[in-house]
């Protein structure tokens, strides 16, 4: 008997979480469940988060969490729960089966079977932004070496349990060098720890191309957070309904599963709603804690009721489905199906092992980190470089000079284009000269001189190598 938390969400969710919990229970599932609340009526009542402390005690404690979809009251500044629960419980790992029903449900892509696997901690996530003057604001793309190397091994080791053959990184590296060229780096890294998967690397706007017109060349993808939110969405929709989708979030420590869809505010109470996502989420949740036969036994059943065309309102087709259900109806036609494989679908039976378990990240020896440059940004409201540069230089020491000024991370001097169009966010890079050498001290005598010369200095970013090794990007036509 497994100990779960479960939340019924909002809107839809208590809906569909009844359904779901009737099918997985009706079917064997060993689960003691307690219940809290979440999502609106806790927003609303004062608390930005959307949750308890007492309910966050609940889900630490039972490591496992089924939640409906909630409902994110607008304005307010109220925080995003899904995006607070990955990252408080370290749910690393998001997790988005995509597989084609045809011919039952309406695709455009018939043996479609692929499953995204996306980061889900960091990356633009991070959600640190600034405005640094009256024209430009900022969004920090934050990577990790442990939040690459945690995901990229659970891909692999998602593949490996569960019979997948190959392995997709989609990246931006030809632009993004330093943090997606970190994620496709520690991808070949891992990937020649599985000579048995075969693994590849995609950029991001080709392969998504490629994912939307021939998603069968592709088995397991993993890539940073935004890409995977974007591209999980659209495969989920190619594959005939966003309704259907289930998400398994995966930490070290706590798990949550979910549908992929929101609340539905406007379907509440008219027993129209799809279970499906959501039992599909659960299905993971019988994967995840061991319970693998129930999991195996779910899904076939929800395959074979599929198969029959007994359908719910938001994929029913007349001349492909047999007979439009309710919620409630939906489950208990899943319900009369358990022990039952479909016939012309692919029926599912799950590798006994499918309990992932991953070493902990342990950190690498330091490298030799060495201070050789800084860029001062600042708010200037010229639009001619060269004077600029002219100003600028008037913060320079003995040995640290001047070197570049790019605008949006364009060089704009020297020798910059006349034709470029600039903003008033700059970008000042000064580097050590010869045989001198760039301490911290040097940049704050810097900014001291800056601020005698009514310099707005907007922030600065300190260029380092690492082991000898660039580590910094350059001016664009630099």
């Amino acid at each position: 008997m497994k100990k779960i938390t479960v939340a019924k969400g909002d809107g839809i969710g208590p809906e569909i979480m009844d359904a779901t919990l009737r099918i997985i229970l009706a079917a064997g599932a060993q689960l003691e469940i307690e219940e809290i609340e979440v999502g609106e009526k806790v927003y609303l009542a004062g608390n930005p988060s959307g949750i308890a402390k007492e309910s966050w005690d609940s889900i630490r404690t039972n490591k496992v969490f089924l939640k409906a979809p909630i409902t994110t009251p607008q304005g307010g500044g109220y925080k995003s729960l899904n995006v607070t629960t990955r990252k408080f419980l370290g749910l690393y790992s998001n997790v988005r089966p995509c597989m084609s029903l045809h011919p039952f449900i309406r695709t455009k892509h018939p043996v479609m079977d692929l499953v995204i696997i996306r980061e889900n901690e960091e990356d633009l996530y991070a959600g640190i932004e600034h405005q640094q003057t009256d024209e430009v604001v900022q969004c920090l793309k934050l990577i990790s070496r442990p939040g690459c190397e945690k995901i990229v091994r659970y891909a692999f080791e998602y593949a490996r349990h569960y019979g997948r053959k190959k392995v997709t990184c989609f990246t931006k590296d030809n632009i993004m060098k330093q943090t997606d060229g970190l994620f496709h780096q520690v991808f070949d890294e891992i990937a020649r720890e599985y000579p048995d998967i075969v693994n590849e690397h995609w950029i991001i706007d080709i392969g998504a191309a490629k994912m939307a017109d021939t998603p069968e060349a592709f088995d397991v993808i993993v890539m940073p957070n935004l890409y995977g939110d974007v591209l999980s969405d659209v495969a989920a929709q190619i594959t005939g309904s966003v309704g259907l989708a289930g998400s398994a979030n995966i930490g070290e420590q706590c798990a949550m599963f979910e549908a992929i869809h929101g609340s539905a505010p406007r379907m509440t109470g008219q027993n129209t709603a799809n279970p499906s996502g959501l039992l599909q989420g659960a299905i993971m949740m019988l994967n995840h804690i061991g319970q693998t036969p129930v999991a195996e036994k779910v899904q076939n059943a929800w395959l074979t009721t599929i198969e029959k065309g007994l359908h719910t309102k938001d994929i029913f087709k007349e001349g492909i489905s047999t007979k439009k259900l309710g919620t409630r109806e939906f489950a208990d036609a899943v319900i009369a199906h358990l022990g039952q494989v479909p016939s012309v679908l692919k029926a599912v039976s799950y590798d006994k092992n499918t309990v992932i378990s991953l070493p902990k990240y342990e950190r690498k020896a330091l490298l030799k980190k060495e201070l050789v440059g800084v860029d001062v940004f600042v708010q200037w409201n010229g639009m001619n470089p060269n004077e600029l540069a002219d100003t600028i230089r008037k913060i320079e020491t003995d040995g640290i000079k001047l070197t570049m000024i790019t605008n949006r991370g364009i060089k704009v001097w020297p020798e910059g284009f006349h034709e470029t169009f600039c903003t008033d966010h700059w970008r000042c890079r000064f580097k050590p000269l010869g045989d001198a050498r760039m301490t911290k001290m040097d940049i704050i005598q810097m900014l001291t001189r800056a601020e005698n010369s009514n310099l707005d200095t907007i922030k600065t970013e300190n260029l380092y190598t690492f082991d000898g090794r660039q580590a910094y990007s350059m001016g664009q036509g630099q």
